[in-house]
C-alpha cells in the first residue's frame, strides 16, 4: 500500500488540524514578478469584431491590342514554319506592363532555336510594313533567343532550358492560345 508523501504544509496540516500561515511577499519579489510577466497581471482588452469588407471588383479587361494579337500569331506561324514544338501564345494584357502578347516555343537543337529566330526576324523584316525587334538576346548559345516587338515579346527554347525556367507555370494564370 502506497502512502502519500507528506509536505511541510501537510505536516503543519496534520498536527494542528489547520492551513499552514500563508507566507508574505516582499515587496522585491512582487516587483520581480510583474517586470518578468506584466501582460499576466494586466486585463486583455476585449476585442472588436473585425466587420465584413466585400473584395474589391476584379478590374476590367485592358482593351483589345487587334495589331498585336495578330503580330503573335504571325509569330506563332512563322515558329510552326520552322518545325518549333509547343508553341503557345499567352494573353499577358492586364498582368504585365512590358507586352501584350507572350510567345514560347520549342527547339530539339540550339540550331534550330537559332534558325526560328532568324526566320522571324527575315520574314517580319520582309512584310509590307517591315517590323524590326526592339531587342533581341541569346543569339550566340541558341539555348534561350528573346526576341522583342515591344508589345509581343517571343521566348524561344532549347526543350531542356524550357522545362527548367518553366515560363508556362509562371503565368500559369493567363489566357493561352496552342498553336499547332
Amino acid at each position: 500500500m502506497a502512502t502519500k508523501k507528506k509536505t511541510p504544509a501537510s505536516k503543519a496540516k496534520a498536527k494542528t488540524g489547520t492551513r499552514a500561515p500563508a507566507r508574505k511577499k516582499t515587496a522585491a519579489k512582487k516587483a520581480a514578478k510583474t517586470r518578468l510577466r506584466p501582460a499576466a497581471r494586466k486585463k486583455a482588452p476585449a476585442r472588436k469584431k473585425a466587420a465584413k469588407v466585400a473584395a474589391p471588383p476584379a478590374p476590367p479587361k485592358p482593351a483589345e491590342n487587334a495589331k498585336a494579337r495578330e503580330l503573335a500569331r504571325r509569330i506563332g506561324n512563322l515558329l510552326l514554319d520552322k518545325k518549333a514544338t509547343d508553341v503557345v501564345i499567352l494573353d499577358m494584357r492586364g498582368m504585365t506592363s512590358y507586352a501584350d502578347y507572350i510567345v514560347i516555343a520549342s527547339g530539339e537543337s540550339d540550331r534550330q532555336v537559332s534558325a526560328m529566330a532568324e526566320n522571324v526576324q527575315v520574314q517580319l523584316k520582309q512584310d509590307p510594313q517591315p517590323l524590326r525587334p526592339i531587342s533581341t538576346e541569346g543569339f550566340e548559345t541558341g539555348q534561350w533567343v528573346l526576341l522583342d516587338y515591344d508589345d509581343v515579346v517571343a521566348h524561344l527554347f532549347n526543350g531542356d532550358v524550357r522545362a527548367f525556367y518553366d515560363l508556362d507555370g509562371l503565368w500559369a494564370d493567363a489566357p493561352r492560345e496552342k498553336l499547332s
